[in-house]
């Protein structure tokens, strides 16, 4: 009996159909997996919610200060970013705060006013939210909180990235190359002229390199591998379809990105060195924040430009002194120095 070559053929094909049917299943599996632990180790929003990748959103990045304790609960965030993304322009704009910047804890039953990154410690994501979403008049719909002593997994965890230091960066006796020393390179301070500004440069050179990479993966072993590494050393309220519709749709963003910071002036409050933002700066960076998540510009009146009105003889350069107390039914505190 003669068998024709289709006939032959169809043993095979059938096998094939089979492999990649066993994929597919291994791949549902996978993800399945990562989803289970993603939502009972790091999510903590509502799981009813689901995000638009079609519309413009903020996300709050918090780098907290409590190193490789493994607890994000709690400590001052050190690092503020705001990152906003617009699906329609395709773009990503990265915004550093100072740390030091003084702000109103929003939430708070008193006024109150202290250093922005106390929010975090004083009343969680959700005052540290409302705190900088008032201070520059915009919607943050997301944040996310990071361990910084955390990132050197999560920087190995995307197979490391390349770093072009602008200056000569010894820290921990480490020079940068990836994980450990992007850490080092990040969180080092004291040697950079730029002080806490020049930290910022530096944290967001490296969020933008981790963006990228994670842009240009397309393996589900590097994503398991990175949620691997964010176990305990993050939390947010953006769900695991809320991140991989981030990771698929928007990637043409995350080759987009830009960069910014908010500069402040130094200033002495009850013996305490802070930063304040003019109000010209904060209505720049509002007008600039608004424009990126397609929102109309508005005149931003807020507690810091009514403290700022008050402070006429301030200046930032030759007079430090700053005054907090004039201004009714103000609570003066500060527990970050």
């Amino acid at each position: 009996m003669r068998h024709s070559a289709s006939s032959k053929l169809r043993p095979v094909l059938i096998a094939v159909g089979i492999i990649i049917v066993i994929a597919f299943v291994a791949i549902g599996l996978i993800i399945r997996q990562a989803q289970a632990r993603y939502q009972s180790t790091i999510y903590t929003g509502n799981s009813s919610t689901k995000i638009d990748t079609t519309k413009p959103l903020s996300i709050l990045l918090l780098g907290v200060d409590t190193g490789a304790d493994g607890r994000i609960d709690k400590g001052n965030s050190d690092t503020i970013m705001v990152v906003t993304i617009n699906p329609q322009t395709k773009k990503t704009l990265i915004t550093s705060i100072p740390r030091d910047s003084l702000a109103e804890m929003v939430g708070d039953q008193d006024t109150n006013v202290q250093k922005l990154n106390a929010a975090y410690n004083i009343g969680g994501s959700k005052m540290a939210k409302a705190s900088v979403s008032k201070l520059f008049n915009v919607p943050i719909d997301y944040y996310a909180t990071i361990n910084m002593g955390g990132l050197k997994q999560i920087v190995d965890a995307v197979g490391g990235v390349t770093i072009t230091s602008p200056l000569n960066v010894s820290f921990d006796h480490i020079t940068v190359t990836k994980g450990k020393q992007a850490l080092s390179y990040t969180r080092m301070r004291y040697q950079d002229p730029r002080g806490d500004y020049g930290r910022q440069l530096r944290q967001q050179q490296v969020m933008r390199a981790v963006l990228a990479k994670l842009a240009e993966t397309k393996t589900y072993s590097r994503y398991n591998q990175l949620l691997t590494s964010l176990k305990g050393n993050l939390q947010t309220d953006l769900s695991f379809n809320d991140l991989v519709g981030l990771a698929t749709h928007d990637r043409a963003n995350m080759k987009h990105i830009q960069s910014t910071q908010v500069i402040g002036s130094p200033a002495w409050i009850n013996t305490s060195s802070y930063q304040i933002l003019s109000t010209k700066t904060l209505q720049q960076m509002s007008d600039r924040l608004r424009t990126q998540l397609g929102l109309s510009t508005e005149t931003l009146t807020n507690m810091e430009t009514k403290l700022n009105a008050k402070n006429t003889v301030y200046d930032g350069k030759t007079n430090l002194n700053y005054d907090t107390q004039g201004l009714d039914k103000i609570t003066y505190s500060d527990n970050t120095k």
